[in-house]
């Protein structure tokens, strides 16, 4: 699968949203490029919607394919689509990974699941897309336990979400529910997005 291998902090400062989730990448709060601070161009309808989506997409670390493919997913389900699409990227195994503080970043979680340290249930798992169903409990492989990279994401983890469960002894965390919309990022407008889809 295609990743997108650019500089981040630069895609970060062209969406105006901090795709690292610390905010490093803002410091300099206003589009790249030599003309970037001056920059008071008026966006389209359609230019907002295509901004919203990016945003999303580049959040998760998803090729287009992929994620029109999950949100078509999260148009057959019951309910509003643009949050169940939120719900379905959130149930994600490399986001649950990195929900769980196994890593420093979505992408070192991708980075965990693909190089097989992470068990689903206890079976090793290798698929970052791996969709994970309520009640499964995401694990670390015993020889993956003490990897100096997940020690130390594991120490600097600030908070856990409400909608998993960790259990610090046996360095493993259940998904007990799915998220409310109020947890997750309010910096996204999911409705613009439904829009350019059904556009």
């Amino acid at each position: 699968m295609a990743r997108y291998t650019g500089p981040k902090f630069k895609l970060s400062r062209r969406l105006g949203i901090s795709l690292s989730g610390n905010g490093k990448d803002l410091k300099r709060n206003f589009p790249p490029g030599q003309h970037g601070a001056n920059q008071r161009r008026k966006q389209s309808n359609y230019g907002m919607q295509l901004q919203e989506k990016q945003k999303l997409r580049h959040m998760y670390g998803l090729g287009e394919k992929q994620f029109r493919t999950l949100f078509a997913k999260a148009q057959k389900m019951q309910g509003i689509a643009g949050e169940n699409f939120m719900f379905l990227l959130e149930s994600r195994l490399d986001n649950l990974v990195y929900r769980l503080g196994f890593a420093n970043s979505r992408a070192g979680a991708r980075q965990l699941v693909a190089h097989g340290h992470v068990t689903v249930n206890g079976k090793k798992v290798d698929i970052a897309s791996y969709a994970v169903s309520l009640g499964d409990v995401i694990g670390l492989r015993e020889k993956s336990r003490g990897m100096a990279s997940i020690k130390e994401a594991v120490e600097n983890r600030s908070h856990l979400v409400a909608y998993v469960e960790y259990n610090e002894a046996a360095q493993e965390g259940k998904y007990i529910r799915l998220p409310e919309r109020a947890e997750l990022s309010q910096e996204i407008d999911e409705k613009q997005i439904v829009e350019f889809y059904n556009r």
